[in-house]
């Protein structure tokens, strides 16, 4: 992987994590870095699930696969943060 394409990945990453905690409810404990790191998990999940269910390869924007990617995202903080809320 080119460095554009790791660069592209971070700023992916932290705007579906951003949006994705936006979309959570309430206050999240988790930090900025875990906010990334679900952020471009999800982001690489949701685009593997629209690539299998054939949503990707449209004209023009791709909202499914963005909403899918936030979706996973809004799960990844909801989870994180309600198992950091335990401790």
């Amino acid at each position: 992987m080119e460095i554009s394409g790791v660069i592209s990945a971070l700023v992916i990453g932290t705007a579906v994590g951003a949006l994705g905690r936006l979309v959570v409810p309430g206050r999240q404990h988790i930090g900025v870095l875990w906010t990334v790191v679900v952020g471009i998990t999800a982001a690489l999940v949701g685009t593997a699930i629209a690539r299998v269910a054939g949503l990707s390869d449209t004209s023009g924007a791709d909202w499914t696969e963005w909403l899918a990617q936030v979706l996973l995202a809004a799960l990844g903080v909801a989870a994180l943060s309600r198992v950091n809320g335990l401790r």
